[in-house]
């Protein structure tokens, strides 16, 4: 099983970062208000990053670390890396 950390670009131009092992389902839980609350009447949404992790542990991990990140720094991140391809 493969993990992912993600970002969504928020329709207020803010920035969610969070991790899954289906970004599929989870973008399309974020769009219909099952996601989390944050993203909850933020939309549209657009998916600007992943990151393919091994295990969950480094997912979460990884996670914690962007989260940590000023918002220039995801910035420079999405603009680095964008959207692996799945």
């Amino acid at each position: 099983m493969h993990y992912y950390v993600y970002l969504l670009e928020c329709g207020d131009g803010t920035l969610y970062t969070g991790w899954t092992n289906d970004i599929d389902a989870r973008l399309t839980a974020h769009r219909e208000g099952r996601g989390a609350k944050y993203t909850r009447g933020r939309g549209p949404l657009e998916l600007v990053y992943t990151e393919e992790l091994a295990t969950k542990s480094e997912a979460a991990k990884r996670e914690y670390h962007i989260k940590k990140m000023t918002r220039k720094q995801k910035k420079a991140l999405i603009d680095k890396k964008g959207c692996q391809q799945q």
